[in-house]
């Protein structure tokens, strides 16, 4: 068993507990290379950086090629977020005539200037974005998506009971990321200002960044998009090679999101366009784990 396991290694005879996920991985925590790092930017957080960290775990009954899903971060509370590595595939973040100017005041004022979606993530009373400020009614068509037809396993790569048991619902961050810009901490800072708590997500476009070990070429918006190439060779978000949604609304604007492009880059389009959806998660901060982490041995969940 693993206690007996961990008791072996420790030398004693008395059978400690097991360390849960988070402390276990956070025993590897690293400065160089591919690894999880202390995150400068919210304290008590790691995140995983780099080309190809061992950050492979097995979800869902998904572990082989394409199906399986990787760790992102261990975050301050315990919990461990998680995403899928491939699209479970390629859908509007949100449809013409939901929550636009165009939904007869079904969707709020919030994109009642716009025509051509909302990219607001979720039902808000106050959602602001530079000078646009207004109420959401509905939540965006992909935020039901994930947290009904997926969730629910409706569809054929959805979700099991079993797994739904692991995920812990948690704050996701959805605030507003200006285009193109060199200040990433203020970037985090206008992402944190909107929450929305829940079961699935996407990452945000700061945490993209923050997956990437190449900080002095790679470190914001404006650099990853000049030095693409390089940046897609650093990160293994990028290294994916597809073309993603964030959950990060762009500024100027209340119909246009940013979007992870195949070749790298960071960018915007608008909201009514089709890209992947690889869904992030939360798993409950009393998981334990075993294996180590690679693509042959993935973590696995025992608890």
């Amino acid at each position: 068993t693993l206690e007996f396991i961990y008791a072996q290694k420790t030398g004693s005879g008395v059978v400690p507990s097991v360390p849960t996920a988070a402390e276990m991985l956070k025993e590897k925590v690293t400065t160089t290379g591919d690894g999880l790092y202390e995150d400068e930017y919210e304290e008590g957080r790691h995140v995983y950086k780099g080309a190809n960290p061992n950050n492979y775990i097995t979800f869902n009954e998904e572990n082989d090629g394409a199906a399986g899903w990787r760790i992102f971060s261990v975050e301050a509370d315990g919990t461990i977020k998680i995403l899928k590595k491939d699209s479970i595939g390629n859908k509007v973040f949100d449809s013409k005539g939901r929550r636009d100017s165009t939904s007869n005041g079904a969707g709020g004022t919030y994109c009642a200037k716009y025509w051509s979606g909302c990219n607001a993530w979720s039902i808000n009373d106050n959602f602001v974005n530079e000078s646009m400020i207004g109420t959401v009614l509905i939540d965006s068509e992909i935020n039901e998506f994930l947290n009904n037809d997926y969730y629910d396993g409706k569809i054929t790569n959805g979700m099991a009971e079993k797994s739904r048991g692991l995920i812990v619902s948690n704050k996701f961050n959805v605030g507003p990321v200006l285009f193109a810009n060199s200040d990433l901490n203020n970037q985090i800072i206008s992402e944190n200002s909107i929450t929305w708590n829940g079961g699935i997500g996407l990452l945000t476009a700061s945490e993209i960044l923050r997956s990437n070990s190449n900080e002095t070429q790679c470190r914001n918006l404006k650099l990853n998009s000049e030095n693409a190439d390089l940046c897609k060779a650093t990160s293994y978000i990028s290294a994916m090679g597809k073309d993603l949604w964030t959950m990060s609304p762009s500024t100027q604007s209340t119909d246009m999101q940013n979007v992870l492009y195949s070749r790298g880059y960071l960018g915007r389009d608008s909201v009514t366009q089709s890209y992947g959806i690889y869904p992030a998660l939360y798993l409950k901060s009393d998981i334990t784990l075993s294996g180590s982490g690679t693509i042959d041995d993935p973590y696995i969940i025992n608890s």
